[in-house]
């Protein structure tokens, strides 16, 4: 799996014109699976993004998390992640299909619900336009290959 990770002052993304999901301080997730990604890969990677000590301290030093700060989190999910840019038109093959990148999705929404945060998302293959205001800027790649 792989995940653009950017602490945020508010986040969004727009559906057909409707806003479907909106935070204040937290993340904008921006979520890829790839085909040999696992619910094991999955769990990991949630965990990692829910403990990341990105916020500051007093002192001004990175080492706060987002359950310190009473952060959400913006799931987006996005497929081109896994883009082959080898030639100049990108081609996707290498992004999980839809039966298997839709549950572990899903289950990583779930498993920073149960983390205790509050998790809004986009909808799964939807034209979605996302807007961010990044704090920082503070831009985190994950890349787990491996549980």
């Amino acid at each position: 799996m792989r995940a653009v990770v950017t602490r945020v002052t508010s986040a969004s993304v727009t559906i057909d014109g409707a806003v479907e999901g909106a935070i204040e301080t937290g993340f904008l997730v921006l979520l890829g699976v790839g085909p040999q990604d696992t619910e094991a890969i999955c769990d990991r990677l949630a965990d990692k993004v829910c403990n990341l000590r990105v916020f500051e301290d007093d002192r001004g030093k990175m080492n706060r998390d987002l359950s310190q700060v009473g952060g959400s989190l913006l799931v987006i999910s996005q497929f081109t992640l896994y883009a082959d840019v080898s030639s100049r038109r990108p081609g996707f093959s290498h992004a999980a299909k839809p039966e298997l990148a839709v549950p572990l999705y899903e289950r990583f929404l779930a498993r920073c619900r149960e983390k205790g945060f509050r998790v809004e998302h986009g909808r799964f293959g939807a034209d979605m336009k996302v807007a961010s205001v990044n704090d920082g800027p503070v831009t985190i790649l994950f890349d787990v290959e491996r549980a």
